[in-house]
Parts: C-alpha cells; structure tokens; sequence
C-alpha cells in the first residue's frame, strides 16, 4: 500500500508539501498540487481519513446550508463551494433550508453531531437565532450572500444596495417615473438591501416614494407572479418594474405576457442576479449580475482560511455588482399600453 513518502517520491516533493496539498494547511502552488494529486492517482494513494481525523481532532467536512437549493442562484453558489473544497480535500455536506429556520436549526444541528470542521450558511432569515453563540461554540461559520445584524462572523456578499440602485437608476434613465418594486423578504438582509438602494435613487430623482409600488415577494416565480399582478391592478399601474431576483422576474414576465402587456413597451423588467436563465427568456432580461461562483469560492476560501488560522481577523468581503443591459428594458411606449392621465 502507498504512503505518502511514496507519493512524494514520486511527485518530486517534500512530504510536508503531500501534507499540506492533503489538509488545505498552506498554500501550495497550483503546478506542485497536480503534480501530487497526479501521484495520488498513479499509485492509488488513499489517505487514511479516520487517523487523520483522530489525530488533529477534524473530519475534513464542511457544512453547507442553503435557503432553496433549487434556485439556480444558490445551486451555482453550492457548486462553487464544493469546487473549492475537493480541491482542498474537504468533502462538503449540503443541506436546503427550504427558507424554514427551524428546518435550518435542524440541518445545523445534524452537522453539529457529525462534527463538521466549519459551517457556510446563507440564513434563512434576520432572526436565524441558532447561528449565534453559545449554540455554535466554536465552530467556524461563515455568512454568505446574506448578513445578521450583530453577528461578528466571517461574510461573503454582494454590494446589494448599489445593485438595487443600479437597477432602479436605468429605468429612470429610460424616462419611467412609475416604477414599482418586487422586494425580497423584509426578514432576509439581501432583500432589505436591494429595496435600499431602489429607494436611494428614487430619492435622488426627487421621486417620492409610493408604498402602492413596492410588493413584497419570497424570491420565487410564484410571488413575482402574484406581485406583478398586483400591480396591475393598481388605478395607474407601473411602466416599469425592479424584482429583486431573476425568479420573481421571470414570474412577472408571466404575469405581463397573460395581461396581453408587451416587454418592454408597455412595461420594462428588470431582474437580479444574472441566473443563467435570464439570458434566454423572452425578451431576454435586464438584470443585475451577481459574482455568483465568486461568492461560492470565497466563502469556502475564507472558511478553510479560519479553520487554518482560528485568530485571524474577522473578513467581511463585500464583492461588486453590475447591470447587464439586455432587451427587457426600453423607453414606455404609451400607444402599446394606455395608461390613465397619458404620461408615465
């Protein structure tokens, strides 16, 4: 059976240089890592988990909590962990909240008992009161996409309030003035943010903000569906609209296209996110690209960095958006959709 003096016999390295490839414990330059992972797989090398476990008191797994493992946004963030983590030789344990606290409690819980070296969560909500000390202890947890209010943990997001501006910004710039809002949940700190920023530049517009305009959705097709049609039943519906995902997006979209209301002439969308969707639907949509497998790999880098430094400065790694101008958006058109009073 090989050992792993065996295998860096044969990569031409330093045993410590196998160890550290094995354990994710220093950086190793990526040539020298191939060329060990390379002599893994010649000589069938296999690690013997269990002592390694025993001896530095860790199982090499890493939790991984999700809010809607079926949102390609949060299957795209999955994807990217994973990447990271296999390279370091982490084995990651995926759980979906399904947007449930105390299903998330249940899957931390789980994870707890298994002994998982660190978690990476995406809360489910602003009141997710298990992640925070004493429940977790010591374990190591890192935030993503999503942020807790006092919680002075690792975090890994997207600049949301810039993005909801960004968003918010471009129908103004096309003319619109009736420009309604999707928003995410107002426990989920992404949505709050996002909402945030639509508001930021409406103020900047000198356009007062209407409570009528702004429906809350869940991050689902369902909920942007139901919003959009909300809105249209409003005495002057918008000209435009801002959901703060690609899903409630695509479900306006629907709502729109069953109203016999053509995008964008007699309303523009806009989404966030940049699922791969969104590039694909009809009209291909405007919307707010997110770094997603960014966020997946930062957060997995910042976990693996705290298991190898515990003392390490808590990191707050707040990645950029930016708007992708597609075909959902234009100027309104007022002859494809008559509004009340004539102008938008």
């Amino acid at each position: 059976m090989a050992t792993i003096r065996d295998v860096a016999q044969r990569a031409g390295v330093s045993k410590s240089t196998v160890s550290h490839v094995l354990n994710g414990t220093r950086y190793v330059r990526p040539e020298l890592a191939e060329r060990v992972r390379q002599a893994m797989a010649e000589l069938n090398y296999t690690p013997n988990q269990l002592a390694r476990s025993l001896r530095r008191k860790t199982t090499h797994t890493i939790g991984l909590i999700t809010p809607d493992n079926a949102n390609p946004f949060f299957a795209q963030v999955a994807q990217a962990v994973e990447e990271v983590c296999f390279q370091r030789g982490y084995t990651v344990l995926l759980g979906n909240a399904a947007g449930d606290p105390g299903r998330e409690l249940r899957y931390i819980r789980v994870m707890v008992e298994k002994q998982v070296d660190g978690l990476i969560v995406a809360a489910s909500g602003l009141h997710s009161e298990h992640l925070r000390p004493p429940f977790l202890g010591q374990i190591p947890l890192v935030l993503v996409d999503r942020s807790l209010p006092d919680l002075d943990v690792d975090r890994v997001v997207a600049d949301h309030r810039r993005g909801g501006r960004l968003a918010t910004e471009h129908l103004l710039a096309l003319g619109h003035r009736r420009i309604a809002c999707i928003a995410g949940p107002a426990d989920i700190s992404a949505g709050t943010e996002r909402l945030a920023g639509y508001r930021e530049a409406l103020e900047g517009a000198g356009i007062p903000d209407r409570p009528s305009l702004v429906v809350e959705g869940a991050f689902d097709l369902a909920s942007g569906y139901r919003a959009m049609r909300q809105l249209l039943a409003l005495p002057e519906p918008p000209t435009a609209v801002f959901a703060a995902n690609d899903q409630m997006a695509l479900g306006a979209l629907r709502a729109l296209r069953e109203a016999g209301i053509p995008v964008p002439q007699g309303c523009s969308v806009v989404g966030y996110d940049d699922t791969p969707l969104a590039s694909y639907v009809h009209p291909p949509l405007t919307t707010v690209h997110q770094p997603v497998a960014r966020l997946g790999h930062r957060a997995a880098e910042t976990l693996l960095a705290r298991l190898a430094e515990p003392d390490r400065p808590v990191q707050c790694h707040v990645l950029p958006v930016e708007l992708v101008v597609r075909e959902s958006c234009g100027p309104w058109d007022p002859s494809f959709h008559p509004r009340p009073g004539g102008k938008p």
